[in-house]
């Protein structure tokens, strides 16, 4: 079994699920099919990754009863406003085929655009009423977006999901997560989009986290997602390799002592590799989910 969490509102969520970004359609089946043999129960996916269809449809392939499987997926800022969110949830549950989703959180934050993210929050709360979701969260939420949203809201987000690895550690989100009760979920925990002074470097090259490798017979990404379990995240890495995916799994045998966590810490750049969350609008970020 997987080591879970619990959420703000006492619901279990298992820590490690796999990510199915940029993973194309047709081979979406097949990797949260492997995830599923391997062991996994969480699959997080997006309603922009024009995907949820092929999640959906390996999970009902697997012969696992719906309830044992997370399933988290996220609205698209094309879909924010209170009517619109709603509508979001049902396409969104259709191509899945599910009638209950466990975790539905906004993409992004629309700065320019608050009022409306605000009011798709809000139907988040409308379907955590009804019984359509069972925890509701947000994305790349930074600690401003955060205190406003809070301020305009009703129910806390169980989770944030944010770029979290250790050349992109984000201290100051983690600890805006924490003093509210919030969960951070590291999206490419295993820092696949890191860029280093101008360059791009991979943490799977670092020293640092090479040495620790060796010193636990664990590859550098093992290291990595223990790192994230160990600072008690949750941690969504993607791969569409088997065998990949089954490494990322195998990391609940070790633990790393006090000093190793404090060498990976000391590796933040403070350099982000992923979108910038105060820069998001509808037309640098053009797309319309359809309807089916």
């Amino acid at each position: 079994m997987t080591d879970t969490l619990e959420l703000n509102n006492g619901i279990t969520m298992p820590a490690i699920g796999l990510g199915v970004y940029q993973t194309p359609p047709d081979e979406t089946v097949e990797a949260v099919a492997s995830a599923l043999r391997t062991g996994y129960r969480h699959v997080d996916t997006a309603a922009a990754y024009s995907n949820e269809r092929g999640v959906g449809e390996a999970i009902r392939r697997s012969g696992l009863d719906r309830s044992e499987v997370f399933i988290e997926t996220k609205v698209w800022i094309s879909d924010y406003g209170y009517d619109e969110t709603l509508h979001a949830f049902e396409k969104s549950a259709g191509k899945l085929g599910v009638d209950t989703i466990d975790l539905l959180i906004l993409h992004q934050p629309v700065p320019a655009r608050f009022d409306a993210t605000v009011q798709a929050y809000r139907a988040l709360e409308t379907l955590l009423a009804d019984g359509r979701v069972r925890a509701i969260g947000v994305s790349n939420f930074m600690p401003d977006h955060l205190d406003s949203l809070l301020a305009q809201t009703s129910v806390v987000p169980a989770v944030n999901q944010i770029e979290v690895h250790p050349y992109f550690s984000q201290p100051e989100a983690r600890a805006a997560n924490a003093a509210n009760g919030i969960l951070t979920q590291a999206w490419s925990p295993i820092g696949g989009i890191t860029f280093y002074r101008g360059e791009r470097a991979s943490t799977l090259d670092d020293d640092v986290i090479g040495g620790i490798a060796v010193n636990h017979g664990k590859t550098p990404a093992q290291i990595m997602l223990r790192w994230q379990l160990q600072h008690g995240h949750s941690a969504i890495p993607k791969s569409v390799r088997a065998e990949r995916i089954a490494e990322n799994f195998d990391v609940f045998d070790f633990e790393l002592a006090g000093a190793e966590l404090e060498a990976i810490d000391r590796l933040d750049t403070g350099v982000r590799g992923g979108p910038d969350p105060t820069a998001i609008t509808t037309d640098t970020f053009r797309l319309t989910i359809p309807e089916a």
